[in-house]
C-alpha cells in the first residue's frame, strides 16, 4: 500500500519552513523534519510547527539527516520519502503532478528536473553542467537530467537495499545516491520544477569543501566503471 511521507532535512533553515509547513499540509500526508544539530533558536521554531520532528545532536550534514529519516520513516511503515529542502526554493504547486507520477510508477525514482530563471546564480549553473558531464561519463551516457536536485520521490524499499553503500553525508549525497539506485538499475523518471532563488537567501552551501567532497563523489565512481561495464556485459 503506498504511503508517503514529506521529509525536509534542516540545519538553521528555519525562515521560511512555517509556510513551507502550511503548503505541505494541503497534500495530507505526514511530514516529518529531520534537524541536523540546529541553533536553541531555530529548534524553538521547529517546536511550533505541524510536523513530526526528530534531533540529531550533532551536525552530520545534508546527507546524514536525509538518511535518518529514510530510516526512521521505513522502520515506521512508510513506502516513499518526498525530500524536499527547507527554504521553498522549489514550487510546491507542482508537487501534485509530482506525486501523481510517484503513484503511478510506485518502484521508480521520481526527480526533480530544475528549471531556472535568471535570478540563479551563475556559479551554481556552471557547478550543475560540471557534474552533470561528470555523471553523463560514469552512467555511460544515461539520460540523467540533473544529479543536484534535493527534489526527489524515493521508492524507500530499493533505497533501504543500498543504503549502506551510501556513504556522503554532505551535500555529495544527491548525487552519490543518484548513482547507486541507477546502477541498482531502479527506474528514474523526470518533472520539470521550477526553482526561484532568493537575493538574501541562506545557503549551507560550502564552496571549497562540499565541490571537494563532490569531486571526490565522481572520482570515486569514475574509477568504480571497469566493475560497472563488466556487470553490465554479464548481465548481472
Amino acid at each position: 500500500m503506498y504511503k508517503l511521507a514529506f521529509l525536509i532535512p534542516h540545519f538553521n533553515h528555519s525562515k521560511n519552513l512555517a509556510k513551507l509547513i502550511k503548503r505541505l499540509s494541503e497534500f495530507e500526508c505526514e511530514i516529518l523534519i529531520v534537524d541536523d544539530g540546529s541553533d536553541k533558536e531555530h529548534k524553538e521554531i521547529l517546536k511550533t510547527l505541524n510536523a513530526r520532528v526528530i534531533y540529531r545532536k550533532t551536525n552530520g550534514g545534508k546527507g546524514a539527516a536525509v538518511k535518518d529519516g529514510f530510516k526512521f520513516l521505513a522502520q515506521n511503515g512508510f513506502t516513499h520519502a518526498l525530500q524536499i529542502d527547507a527554504d521553498m526554493q522549489h514550487d510546491v504547486s507542482y508537487l501534485s503532478g509530482f506525486l501523481t507520477l510517484s503513484k503511478e510508477r510506485q518502484n521508480a525514482l521520481i526527480c526533480a528536473n530544475p528549471i531556472y530563471g535568471k535570478d540563479a546564480p551563475k556559479a551554481r549553473l556552471y557547478g550543475r553542467k560540471i557534474t552533470n558531464f561528470w555523471v553523463y561519463i560514469n552512467t555511460l551516457g544515461a539520460r540523467i537530467k540533473d544529479a543536484m536536485c534535493g527534489l526527489r520521490i524515493y521508492p524507500l524499499e530499493a533505497v533501504s537495499k543500498i543504503l549502506h553503500h551510501c556513504k556522503a553525508d554532505k551535500m555529495d549525497f544527491d548525487i552519490d545516491i543518484l548513482y547507486l539506485l541507477f546502477k541498482a538499475e531502479i527506474e528514474i523518471l523526470w518533472f520539470d520544477v521550477p526553482v526561484r532563488y532568493e537575493k538574501d537567501g541562506v545557503s549551507h552551501f560550502r564552496a571549497f569543501k562540499d565541490n571537494f567532497l563532490i569531486s571526490k563523489t565522481h572520482a570515486k565512481h569514475f574509477f568504480a566503471l571497469p566493475k560497472f561495464i563488466f556487470k553490465r556485459l554479464i548481465g548481472g
